[in-house]
């Protein structure tokens, strides 16, 4: 597994429904489980590293909604929360091409070689050798661009203290059209 320092100072971003108490708290991955981590295991902040990649994944956070992302105004639409790590945060790289190969997936991901969305039973165990390797997260490809463009940020805390830091938070027609 290769890994690379992240950027110091970088501003990650995090779509939240207004009504989270904390948008940044990373305990719910945790428990329900995600792309890198299995239900019931270890605390993970799931951050878009651009706002291109926040539109992305927009369409995930509204999928069981009725509502298209046209149809959403500042009081109905997610906000995106800020996100200031701490320094020093050395994280599994599965965005660059040895990086993915030297996990053992296609060079095609987050797609298989058929094409095929590579599911979250594949990238698990990825996530959890980094978690064992003492690894702060998986700066990977988003699954949301099967051409590989953007880029997110599954971020494990060291501690059940160490916090993602909240900078600002913008509205929805702000971030989203803006």
């Amino acid at each position: 597994m290769l890994s690379e320092l992240l950027p110091e100072g970088h501003t990650w971003l995090r779509i939240a429904d207004p009504a989270w108490a904390d948008p940044l708290d990373p305990t719910f991955a945790g428990t329900e489980g995600q792309r890198w981590n299995p239900p019931d295991s270890f605390a993970v902040l799931y951050l878009n590293e651009d706002l291109v990649t926040a539109r992305l994944n927009l369409r995930l956070f509204i999928a069981d909604w009725p509502f298209e992302p046209e149809d959403l105004r500042d009081d109905t639409g997610p906000c995106l929360a800020e996100a200031q790590l701490p320094r020093a945060q050395r994280v599994a790289d599965v965005h660059s091409r040895r990086g993915v190969a030297a996990v053992g997936l296609p060079p095609s991901y987050p797609l298989d070689v058929d094409g095929r969305l590579i599911g979250h039973e594949v990238c698990q165990p990825i996530g959890a050798t980094a978690k064992a390797q003492g690894l702060r997260g998986v700066r990977c490809r988003s699954a949301r661009a099967p051409d590989g463009a953007g880029r997110e940020l599954a971020w494990f805390p060291a501690t059940s203290r160490s916090r993602a830091r909240l900078g600002g938070i913008a509205a929805f027609e702000t971030w989203f059209y803006g």
